[in-house]
C-alpha cells in the first residue's frame, strides 16, 4: 500500500496537494474523484466529499486530513526531510501568511469571482476587509520578498504560490509586477513542473471524454 491515498479532480484545489505531495516525493495512491460520483470512500474519509482530502496509512492507523493549507503543512511536517518546514526565525511569516492565504486572501479572491460587493460599513466585519486591501497587503510583502519567509522556499510557497498561479489565470488576483514575478519563481520548481503535466494531462483526457486514472 501506497503511504497515501490521495482523493483528486484535477480541476480542482487538489492541484495544491498534487503539488505538495511531490514537493516532498511522497509515495501516493490517486483516486480520482467525479463530482457526480463521489467515491464511498473519500465521503467516508470526509463527509462533505472535498477535494483535496489524503489519507496517512501508517503504523497501522489511518489519518485524514483535508483543507489544502493543513494538508501542506502536514505533508512538510511528516517530511522533514524535503526542508520545507520553517526555520525558528522563519516560522511567524511561514503561519502568518499561511492563514492569511486560507483566510482573508481565499475570501477576497472568492468574492471578486462571484461578484460579491462588500461595502465601506460592512467591512469591519468581513474577514478579509476589502478586495484591494487583502490583495494589497499580500502584494506589498512579496515586493520585499523572494518567497513568504525571506529568501527560502518553504511549503507556504506551495500554499500561497497556488493562490497567485490559479488566481492570475481565473483573474480574482490582479496582475501585478510582484504576484507575476513570485508565480514566476514557484513555477521553476521540479516539484511544481512534475504535479502540473499531470493535471494538465488528466484535464486534457477529461476533455477528450476519456477517464482519469493518474
Amino acid at each position: 500500500m501506497a503511504e497515501f491515498t490521495f482523493f483528486y479532480n484535477p480541476m480542482s484545489r487538489a492541484q495544491i496537494a498534487r503539488w505538495a505531495l511531490h514537493e516532498v516525493k511522497a509515495d501516493y495512491e490517486p483516486v480520482f474523484v467525479p463530482w457526480d460520483a463521489k467515491p464511498a470512500a473519500l465521503l467516508e474519509a470526509n463527509p462533505m466529499g472535498k477535494l483535496p482530502t489524503i489519507i496517512h496509512h501508517h503504523g497501522g492507523h489511518d489519518h485524514v486530513v483535508s483543507e489544502a493549507a493543513a494538508v501542506c503543512h502536514y505533508l512538510a511536517v511528516i517530511h522533514p526531510e524535503s526542508g520545507l518546514l520553517p526555520d525558528l526565525h522563519e516560522t511567524a511569516d511561514y503561519f502568518r501568511w499561511m492563514f492569511f492565504g486560507a483566510g482573508p486572501l481565499e475570501q477576497a479572491a472568492t468574492a471578486k469571482m462571484f461578484g460579491w460587493e462588500v461595502g465601506p460599513d460592512q467591512e469591519i466585519s468581513a474577514g478579509f476587509g476589502s478586495y484591494d486591501r487583502a490583495m494589497g497587503t499580500f502584494d506589498d510583502w512579496l515586493g520585499t520578498h523572494d518567497y513568504v519567509c525571506g529568501d527560502r522556499f518553504t511549503m507556504a510557497d506551495v500554499y500561497l504560490g497556488s493562490h497567485v498561479d490559479w488566481g492570475m489565470m481565473f483573474k480574482s488576483y490582479p496582475e501585478t509586477p510582484n504576484f507575476l514575478a513570485y508565480a514566476e519563481r514557484v513555477r521553476a520548481r521540479e516539484g511544481y513542473k512534475e504535479a502540473k503535466a499531470i493535471d494538465n494531462a488528466l484535464m486534457a483526457e477529461m476533455q477528450k471524454g476519456g477517464g482519469a486514472e493518474q
